[in-house]
């Protein structure tokens, strides 16, 4: 089962979130009323799921949110008496998973949690990928610099020279992206 963070806002609302995550045999590794302890207990107990009960998230609880969504991200519930739109959408920006309106049931909080959980992982893998081909684009702009480095300095041809590359990853068995960093760092260094 989960290890829930409990931020209570709105105490008055927490208590059925609270019972309900036992009930469901969920842990409860926090539960906090202070704003300022979020992000340093997120990163002290990492729980699985931080959950928000509030009456209107504020900019406070947002940019604590915000620095756990780019430090440490996990899937985050907002539990709100607020349904106006900016507030949603700024939570979302912050990295809410979800944000649900109005009377809290034990009925609702399962499928709430469960959804929200799956958005998140769906969200990390969707983020990972991006970052695997912004940094597959940066080593392939990388090995066609220094191709082009090496075409120009030793007249070789577009294949020669990524052959030429190539060659000198196998023998001193680093990575291409490496060897052509070096010929980045030589041709800068002779300028």
């Amino acid at each position: 089962m989960l290890r829930i963070l409990l931020l209570e806002e709105a105490p008055d609302r927490s208590r059925p979130v609270a019972d309900t995550l036992e009930q469901l045999g969920h842990t409860i590794v926090g539960s906090l009323r202070d704003i300022a302890q979020l992000v340093a207990q997120t990163r002290r107990l990492p729980p699985d799921a931080i959950i928000v009960v509030t009456r209107s998230p504020g900019d406070a609880p947002l940019e604590a949110l915000r620095a756990i969504t780019q430090s440490v991200p996990r899937p985050i519930l907002i539990f709100s008496d607020d349904p106006g739109r900016e507030r949603i959408v700024a939570a979302v920006h912050a990295g809410a998973s979800a944000y649900v309106v109005g009377p809290l049931t034990s009925e609702r909080l399962a499928p709430v949690l469960d959804a929200a959980i799956a958005r998140f992982e769906q969200l990390q893998a969707a983020r990972a990928e991006a970052d695997a081909a912004k940094a597959q684009l940066g080593e392939r702009k990388l090995v066609e610099r220094a191709k082009g480095i090496l075409m120009k300095s030793r007249k070789l041809s577009e294949d020669d020279a990524y052959r030429a590359m190539r060659k000198q990853a196998m023998d001193h068995k680093v990575k291409l992206t490496e060897v052509a960093r070096q010929i980045i760092a030589v041709a800068d260094l002779l300028g």
